[in-house]
């Protein structure tokens, strides 16, 4: 039999799917009647992947059901499906067609599947979310605290302030109770946390959004954070090389445990200076050890060990 990919295109109410290369579709509802009808429309054939891309909230029933079934899933970024589309001359967009188009990624490019995770990263994850959404609401009410002027509404903030502060500690010690409840989340946050300039909060972001970390090789965890250097060049002209795309969320958060790293971690400490010595300007050595950290976290990862001064 051949193997079909599957291209699904998922709405708010509806999942348009197209399958490659019998090039059948189906338009089902987006709700468990209609991820039934989706396993009885596969039926005894045999799947290499169903391609999708994130939808807001609106993927995720479908994601967990797809995963439970054992289904290989391939969670497609929008702007590369974007980019596949202009590609291929289509300008028109409908369910149907976005559909077509993702199956036809899948055949032809084969993209990463998703690895199944676990109820607990689950529960960390939506934490996390949570986290970052009251780290947004704080510094909105910083913000506003400059300009504030009426004794009411400073106190009010005030108040709103302090209370998103309580919020962000309880979802930090229920991050942590989980993470201490599993001995294969505790092991790796040990590990993580063991590297000079990777804080707590840090560790928590690095196992819950890079799950893959500890599997890959070097190029790949870099790219995966977007800190692999992209090179530029055509005929003679050489341009710079620049960083770009990956996980925004994971390069973002090691930016200040590199300006740590680069004080008080020995072996990035060398390595900073040796880039300032070479000319670097400061925001290109920064970026530099921002990828030598996360190198170092997957290496540590991989070999399930400790971190350990290189230099005395």
């Amino acid at each position: 039999m051949t193997d079909i990919t599957i291209g699904a295109d998922i709405s708010k109410d509806h999942i348009d799917l197209h399958s490659l290369p019998d090039g059948q579709t189906l338009k089902v509802a987006n709700d468990r009647k209609g991820f039934a009808a989706i396993l009885k429309w596969i039926g005894a054939k045999r799947v290499q992947r169903i391609v999708f891309e994130p939808t807001g909230p609106y993927h995720k029933a479908f994601e967990r059901f797809m995963v439970v079934q054992g289904l290989p899933l391939s969670k497609l970024n929008p702007r590369l499906a974007r980019r596949f589309c202009e590609a291929t001359g289509q300008l028109a967009k409908t369910d149907r067609i976005d559909a077509a188009l993702l199956s036809r990624y899948g055949a032809l490019l084969e993209p990463r599947l998703l690895q199944a995770n676990t109820q607990t990263h689950n529960d960390l994850k939506e934490l996390h979310m949570a986290r970052l959404a009251h780290i947004k609401d704080s510094t909105a009410a910083k913000n506003r605290e400059k300009s504030l002027t009426n004794p009411l509404l400073k106190r009010h903030n005030g108040e709103r302030l302090r209370q998103i502060e309580r919020q962000i500690k309880a979802v930090d010690e229920a991050i942590m109770a989980l993470i201490v409840e599993d001995e294969a989340f505790k092991a790796r946050f040990d590990i993580l946390v063991s590297i000079p300039g990777v804080s707590q909060v840090t560790a928590f972001m690095l196992l819950i959004e890079m799950p893959e970390l500890g599997q890959l090789n070097e190029k790949a965890a870099a790219a995966l954070c977007g800190l692999a250097p992209i090179s530029r060049q055509s005929g003679r002209w050489t341009g710079s090389a620049f960083i770009a795309g990956g996980r925004a969320i994971v390069r973002h958060a090691l930016y200040m445990p590199a300006l740590v790293a680069c004080r008080f971690n020995p072996d990035l400490k060398v390595k900073y200076s040796q880039l300032k010595a070479a000319g670097k300007p400061p925001k290109v050595a920064i970026t530099a050890i921002m990828r030598k950290l996360i190198v170092l976290a997957n290496a540590l990862l991989r070999k399930n060990q400790k971190w350990e001064p290189r230099h005395p």
